[in-house]
């Protein structure tokens, strides 16, 4: 299926996500480009889901969509605060393969950090959205860092980053509404503090490369204003004991087959 995106355009590829059911116009050089981390974070969302979602951080938006996808009644907000990767979002709205899907999302360009009143008028107000997804920067500054530009901007994290994207959640969440956050397992204490008081009846998920070996990921879900215990659910293991091939239950996900959490 050929893209249509605007000849201005950086350079990029166009891939089919959900076995083709949505596609993503995203960098081919640089930036940040979407893989089974968004399609987990999506699957977070229950397959019922039928109301306003916010991604904060979207990139080209591959988290969003994967929701669209799979939830036909929702719509989605793809909050980025880099104008290039806001560009290849709207570029990914506009593909025909979207046309389905794309009037139920909006790009947002904005900066997810933002506080009271510069929130608002960047367009995330108060108690505005149903759920809020957040694949954000996770890597530690120490870590080995890319020299590109876009693509540091979208990896590397920046000090208080989940105690600011996790307050602004809290802010435009209505009461009862939901977060999902995906995130190494080093840093489960920071999402843990920066949830406490907000955010309760927290289930935590970890997704470990095969059934043997220690997770890489975790996916911390939970609900505005609830009071309940954290819950520690099933983990995904995302190949078996050997080889490389997905597990079912992977495959399933990373088609959006199946939410993360059998809901």
């Amino acid at each position: 299926m050929a893209a249509t995106t605007a000849p201005d355009t950086p350079a990029h590829t166009v891939d089919a996500f959900h076995r083709g059911r949505f596609w993503l116009v995203q960098p081919s050089r640089g930036g940040h480009r979407a893989g089974m981390d968004a399609m987990m974070l999506a699957a977070a969302v229950p397959s019922g889901f039928s109301g306003r979602l916010a991604d904060f951080g979207a990139g080209a938006g591959a988290a969003a969509l994967a929701v669209l996808s799979r939830c036909p009644s929702a719509q989605a907000v793809l909050v980025e605060r880099s104008a290039e990767m806001a560009g290849f979002a709207a570029a990914t709205l506009s593909h025909p393969g979207n046309a389905h899907l794309g009037n139920r999302a909006s790009v947002l360009t904005a900066d997810v950090t933002l506080t009271g009143r510069a929130r608002t008028e960047a367009g995330l107000a108060d108690k505005s959205f149903d759920f809020v997804i957040m694949n954000p920067p996770f890597n530690a500054v120490q870590d080995r860092s890319t020299p590109d530009a876009l693509r540091r901007q979208a990896h590397v994290a920046e000090d208080g980053l989940f105690e600011s994207w996790i307050r602004s959640a809290a802010a435009v969440v209505r009461p009862h509404g939901g977060l999902a956050v995906i995130a190494r397992p080093e840093q489960l204490v920071a999402i843990l503090d920066a949830i406490e008081g907000r955010f309760g009846d927290a289930e935590l998920l970890c997704v470990h490369p095969r059934p043997d070996a220690a997770a890489i990921r975790i996916v911390v879900r939970a609900v505005l204003g609830a009071r309940g215990k954290m819950s520690i659910r099933p983990p995904l293991a995302l190949h078996g004991p050997s080889g490389n091939a997905p597990t079912e239950r992977t495959e399933m996900i990373s088609n959006g087959l199946a939410s993360l959490f059998g809901d």
